[in-house]
């Protein structure tokens, strides 16, 4: 289970108007989010990479709307470049070594 942090969590239930206390089940949909994007675009730090928090707060909305099937075809765009730009991170990274 991917970690989800305090300001992720407060960062999500604030955009989505969420005032009343489901951290568990909201934590567990922020965690699977974290690792389904990883997993389609490689890995990235959420803290420091703002296209991938968006991503992941995106699809957690989705999820937690019961609307996660659209999620994929919604986001294609932005799913295809974040992969890119982390493939193109560490294509940069493999080259100054």
């Amino acid at each position: 289970m991917e970690v989800v942090t305090p300001e992720l969590l407060e960062e999500f239930k604030e955009r989505m108007h969420i005032t009343h206390n489901e951290d568990d089940n909201l934590i567990r949909l922020l965690s699977f989010s974290i690792a389904d994007i990883k997993l389609k675009c490689g890995p990235f730090e959420i803290d420091k990479n703002d296209i991938a928090r968006e991503l992941v707060l995106e699809r957690t909305r989705y999820t937690y709307n019961d609307a996660l099937e659209y999620f994929n075809s919604n986001f294609l765009s932005q799913i295809n470049s974040l992969a890119m730009s982390i493939a193109f991170e560490e294509g940069e990274a493999d080259a100054t070594i």
